[in-house]
C-alpha cells in the first residue's frame, strides 16, 4: 500500500492570504493513500524541509506531495530534502498553488481554494503512480563525424578540431571543397578558390 505525505505551504501571505490552506489540507488530505498531512508557513525553509524529512522517517512515507510555489524555484530543494530522508527523490510531485491559484485569483478566495484542492488532488493522483527513477551516466567519446567536405563541412571540422576533439571528415567525391572547387576565383579578394 502506498504511503503518501502531503505538505501544504502558506508561503507567508502569498498563498495563505488568499487560499484557505487548512481546508486544502483537510479536503485533499482525504485522498486514498495519504497517511500524513500538514501545513507550514514556509515549507521551503530549513525547518520546513526538516519537517518533511522527519515525517518521511516517522510515518514511513514512500511518496511526497508538496503544494507551494513554482516547481522551477523549489523542486530541487524538495527533492534534496526527500533524498536526505532516504527516499528516492523522484517519488515526489509538486502542486503550484501560488502562481496557479492565489496569484491568478487574488480577489476570489473560494475559487482559489477550490482550484488549489483540485491541483493538489491531481498531484496526489500522479504521485500514486510514479516509480523510482535512478540517475545513470553514459560515457561519451569526444569524437565527431562530419559528413560532407564542402565549405561548411570543412569549417565545422576545423572548429571541432580546434576545440581539441578528433574529427572524421567524410566526402563522397575524390576531393574536398564541394561547389567551391568548381569556381575559378572568390570574391572579394579574387583569390584562387582551389
Amino acid at each position: 500500500m502506498k504511503r503518501i505525505g502531503l505538505f501544504v505551504c502558506w508561503c507567508g501571505s502569498n498563498i495563505g492570504g488568499v487560499i484557505d490552506v487548512p481546508r486544502v489540507v483537510q479536503e485533499a488530505g482525504n485522498f486514498p493513500g495519504v497517511v500524513y498531512k500538514t501545513d507550514y508557513k514556509y515549507m521551503c525553509s530549513e525547518p520546513g524541509q526538516d519537517m518533511i524529512v522527519q515525517a518521511i522517517k516517522e510515518h514511513k512515507l514512500d511518496r511526497v506531495v508538496v503544494a507551494s510555489c513554482s516547481p522551477r524555484l523549489h523542486e530541487p530543494t524538495f527533492r534534496k530534502a526527500i533524498a536526505r530522508a532516504g527516499l528516492n527523490p523522484y517519488m515526489f510531485e509538486m502542486a503550484n498553488i501560488r502562481e496557479q491559484c492565489s496569484w491568478v485569483h487574488p480577489d476570489d478566495k473560494e475559487t482559489a481554494t477550490q482550484k488549489a484542492i483540485t491541483l493538489v488532488k491531481r498531484a496526489l493522483s500522479k504521485v500514486s503512480l510514479v516509480e523510482p527513477l535512478y540517475e545513470s551516466y553514459i560515457p561519451v567519446t569526444k569524437r565527431a563525424l562530419v559528413i560532407g567536405g564542402g565549405i561548411a563541412g570543412m569549417q565545422v571540422a576545423l572548429d571541432i578540431a580546434d576545440s581539441g576533439h578528433e574529427v572524421i571528415l567524410v566526402e563522397r567525391e575524390p576531393t574536398i571543397g564541394g561547389k567551391m572547387a568548381m569556381l575559378d576565383k572568390t570574391f572579394p579578394t579574387l583569390d584562387c578558390s582551389a
